[in-house]
């Protein structure tokens, strides 16, 4: 019964000593070139996405509504969170709002 998994045309042979660089062995099978184009997918997934998002959804719309957000979600810090959010500001993990200030 052969091997589950033969060795490489250039690894060792069953002595477990090496072949010379470029000789495989005489019964190793060929390497096959194997791609896959995965355009028609992709194309698929986004038609999917679309019609799930539906007629109405308004990208801009969306935008202004995820400003606002950040908007209340950055409002109101107390003078802690104000430094955090400062230093997270100066570390480049959040953008700069603004003044640079959180909104009161």
């Amino acid at each position: 019964m052969a091997p589950q998994n033969p060795p490489l045309p250039d690894g060792p042979d069953e002595a477990g000593a090496p072949h010379s660089a470029g000789h495989g062995r005489p019964d190793a099978p060929a390497l096959v070139e194997f791609t896959v184009d995965l355009t028609a997918q992709e194309v698929l997934r986004q038609a999917q996405v679309l019609t799930v998002l539906g007629p109405d959804w308004d990208p801009i719309e969306v935008m202004r509504q995820e400003e606002a957000a950040y908007a209340l979600l950055y409002s109101g810090l107390d003078e802690r969170q104000q430094r955090v959010y400062d230093d997270l500001v100066a570390a480049g993990v959040l953008p700069r709002r603004g003044d640079g200030r959180a909104a009161a």
